[in-house]
């Protein structure tokens, strides 16, 4: 009855509980925290655990702390690798989303990958409750980007929408207010990081970490050849001489490290459009597909998708923040959209 009465003073929450960044919406107010889905740890002598820094600050820590000081992503491929660090995580921007108001619980929806486990779902669940929410609710990916994207889910009509974030890539067909076809792939923005440190690795015998490989993904990375190539300087240690040294990237350098990748995700639309009934077929034929997440940010993407599939192909207004909005508007909306934002 406490916590009951205590929740009508609190503002509901819909968190965006990625495996690159975390965002919370507060009702009423927007999204109020972007932050690095990250956590330093301090360990003592007798290996308790205390946090030092979340989010932005933990992730300025990354790859400088000593050996006990531990750096850790806690979400792996959009679902929870470590249990503890999660709750943590979660309580620390629950908490800095209600101004450190410890006795309001709101009520929580979050978003999660289409096809995790009761297990995971689960852990999900418990990791806000424990962390002060008075109830949670659980929106699949695919839908939270649809209703952020402001596709009309209610209507007979086929949708499909493409989420690639930072640990997976979300296909969805959605129509009449639920998901109809759906694959998840673990293929998504950390593995083009990855590739990324592995192609200046292999052609430069350069060694970089995974903030360097980001930031060329997001400075130069492409899909499609551009008329003026773009170019950085990148910064790290020769893994034949060990030294310093700097070398010059292209925008054609990363294409061609980003390539296999995104061929990925182009076969996994190919799968889903295979797979989708033809009354909906020419829904989407009509409607086009929506891009939404970071990796539609990559320039040319939507370009380099409708060529290969021939479809017309939109990256959302504001890609980044989609699934959070939809979210949001979930759970405004939760008494008419009982059957897509469930309690877990």
């Amino acid at each position: 009855m406490f916590k009951k009465f205590m929740g009508m003073f609190s503002n509901d929450l819909a968190i965006d509980l990625g495996t690159a960044n975390t965002l919370v919406l507060v009702k009423g107010e927007g999204i109020v925290i972007n932050e690095p889905s990250i956590v330093t740890v301090q360990y003592d002598h007798a290996g308790k655990e205390r946090i030092l820094a979340v989010g932005h600050a933990a992730k300025e820590m990354a790859g400088k702390t000593p050996a006990h000081i531990k750096a850790i992503r806690p979400m792996r491929d959009g679902v929870i690798a470590d249990f503890h660090v999660t709750e943590m995580m979660i309580r620390h921007f629950i908490e800095k989303a209600h101004k450190r108001k410890r006795f309001f619980s709101p009520r929580v929806m979050i978003c999660v990958p289409y096809g995790i486990t009761q297990v995971e779902r689960k852990a999900v669940k418990e990791s806000a409750l424990n962390a002060g929410a008075r109830a949670v609710y659980l929106i699949e990916e695919p839908m939270a980007a649809a209703i952020g994207a402001d596709l009309s889910v209610k209507e007979p009509r086929g949708n499909l929408v493409v989420d690639i974030g930072g640990g997976t890539t979300e296909i969805g067909v959605i129509s009449m207010g639920g998901l109809v076809l759906c694959k998840s792939i673990r293929v998504a923005g950390d593995k083009i990081d990855q590739v990324i440190m592995d192609y200046i690795k292999k052609n430069y015998n350069l060694l970089i970490g995974e903030r360097v490989a980001e930031d060329l993904k997001i400075r130069i990375g492409t899909a499609v050849p551009l008329e003026t190539e773009l170019t950085a300087v990148v910064y790290g240690r020769d893994q034949v001489e060990g030294t310093l040294v700097s070398i010059e990237v292209t925008s054609e350098h990363m294409r061609s490290a980003m390539a296999d990748t995104i061929a990925e995700i182009v076969d996994a639309l190919k799968a889903v459009l295979e797979e989708t009934p033809p009354e909906l077929a020419g829904d989407i034929v009509e409607n086009g597909i929506v891009l939404t997440g970071g990796g539609a940010l990559i320039r040319g993407l939507d370009k380099y998708l409708s060529d290969i599939i021939k479809l017309p192909v939109f990256v959302a207004e504001d890609p980044l923040f989609a699934v959070t909005r939809g979210t949001g508007k979930a759970l405004e909306q939760l008494d008419s959209l009982q059957h897509v934002a469930y309690e877990n």
